[in-house]
Formats: structure tokens, sequence, C-alpha cells
């Protein structure tokens, strides 16, 4: 149960979050989302970025509520930093911390894109892969795709390096352009998103996977859908704070935040 998105914040730094900004737009976002196993309340996920200063921070956490506690007690944290290297996102690190009932477990992945390496530790031990610059981390990949024109029918391939894999995540753009209701009001036009993804996320196991963002420069995630071994996960958007964001000549932090 690792991978329904969800950060805290740090101190930020003026000059790096300028430079940052060339290829990170979301710094300053704030999400929330409520958690539903089929058709039961099943917890809660965050996500945030905020800017430090190497480039931006990523915390993305996830819960289930106290019914659920009952069953199978999750609390998990995937923490992400990044950088912007000649204009392009380059992975610096990837923690992840599992609480799931009586199993702990602490992963951390760093990226040394000098010496085109990453080292990945996990009970203690540390395992050295060649892996060239470039590669990211699905957090970042999943950023990158949000800042990329998405139009009905494209697809790209994303290289990404995730607990000991190394692979091309897939992600098609659905022809599909649905209408649906966000946290500051009324319905929007969505692209969904399916990226194929070889490892596993918060609050489901690798496979299927869903994500309808607002059809506009940010695409804001509004909804993602996961296919478990039971079921379906389904989380959606319940409250969003952002960046000022100037599009066409308007502020989306004003229409967000009336």
């Amino acid at each position: 149960m690792r991978r329904l998105l969800v950060f805290a914040a740090l101190v930020v730094f003026v000059h790096p979050a300028l430079a940052a900004d060339k290829c990170m737009p979301f710094s300053g976002e704030r999400m929330s989302f409520d958690v539903s196993w089929e058709f039961i309340n099943a917890g809660s996920a965050t996500m945030s970025i905020v800017s430090v200063q190497q480039g931006w921070h990523t915390q993305i956490s996830a819960r289930t509520n106290r019914v659920l506690d009952l069953f199978k007690k999750v609390r998990d944290t995937i923490t992400a930093t990044g950088t912007c290297l000649d204009g392009r996102i380059q992975s610096l690190s990837f923690d992840v911390e599992q609480h799931e009932n009586r199993y702990h477990s602490i992963k951390q992945t760093r990226f040394d894109w000098q010496r085109n390496q990453v080292r990945y530790t996990q009970k203690g031990e540390t395992t050295v892969y060649d892996v060239p610059a470039g590669h990211l981390s699905v957090v970042d990949a999943f950023l990158l795709t949000r800042s990329m024109p998405l139009r009905p029918g494209d697809e790209f391939r994303i290289p990404v390096f995730d607990s000991r894999k190394r692979y091309q995540v897939l992600v098609r753009v659905l022809n599909k352009r649905p209408m649906l209701r966000v946290p500051w009001g009324g319905v929007v036009p969505c692209v969904i998103l399916e990226p194929k993804l070889k490892t596993e996320g918060i609050f489901s196991s690798k496979g299927t996977m869903k994500i309808w963002v607002t059809d506009d420069e940010r695409h804001i995630p509004v909804k993602v859908v996961a296919k478990i071994k039971f079921g379906h996960i389904v989380g959606t958007l319940e409250a969003y704070e952002g960046p000022v964001f100037i599009q066409k000549g308007r502020s989306l932090r004003s229409e967000l935040n009336p």
C-alpha cells in the first residue's frame, strides 16, 4: 500500500525557489484526499510541495481511519526531493516509511546523478545501482507528467528508479474528457492518465491505476483510482491550496480561494 500520492512544511529559500520554478511550477501546493475502498470510507491522504534550498521537497502521507484501523492500520509516508538540472527535473532522494499493522519498513533511495548511480538502503544494507542521470522517483515522474501538455490519445515514457527497479513508466492519456466536481466549486473538464507502474504505491499494489487531472496548465489531480487485490481504492480531492498561477491573465489562486 504505497501509491495514492500524498507533504509537510520546510523553510523556503527565495533564490533557489526561483530557479526551481523553471521546471517545478507546483511548489506551494497542498492537497487533501478522501480515500475509500469500494463504497467504504477508508481514510485520508495528503500531498504537499515546498521550495527548499536545493529545489523542492514533496511529502505524501496516507492513513486509514479508526474503523479500518481495526482491520489494517496504515500510517505510510513518502518524502522526495528534487532539483532543476539544466532546465530539467532531477530526483535527489526518495524515502518510504511504512507502518502497516505490525509491519514497519524504511526504504531510502539516493540519486547520485553526478556518478550515474543510485544508492538504495533497506534494513541497514545499501546496494548501489548503475542508473544514468535523468531517472526520476515515481513522485517526480508524476510532477513531470503534470507539467507536460496532455492531449487525449498521447502516450509517453518516463525513466524511473523505484524499489530496486529501473524501468520506463508508460503514461497514456485516454481519449476521454469528463467533467468532475472540484473543491473550489462547480465542475471542470479533466483528462484521464493511465500510468503503467511496475512497483507498488500508497494504498495499492502494482497494476492498473487511473488519475483524473484538470484540463488546464496545472493538471491538478482530482481523482485517483487504483486496482488492488480485492476491489479498488479511490482517492477524491477534498481540499486544494496552491501558489499564484497565471492562466490567460488570471490568478488561479483567486479562483480556487474566492
